[in-house]
């Protein structure tokens, strides 16, 4: 593993100046809010929460 890991990083550091931050925003309250901006303790709580996927909630009918 450790030549995958190798080869990570070198792309990493071949595309640093390509790279951009991103930013994750989040429902809170009914409209939307960037998670970087949100005290330490709501930082832990948005990394505990159990994320949807559509593909556990399908229902066969």
């Amino acid at each position: 593993m450790t030549t995958n890991s190798t080869n990570h990083d070198l792309i990493l550091k071949q595309y640093q100046e390509e790279r951009s931050k991103c930013l994750v925003y989040t429902r809170v309250m009914g409209y939307h809010r960037p998670v970087e901006s949100f005290n330490i303790g709501k930082k832990g709580e948005h990394k505990q929460r159990a994320h949807f996927r559509y593909e556990d909630a399908k229902v066969n009918i």
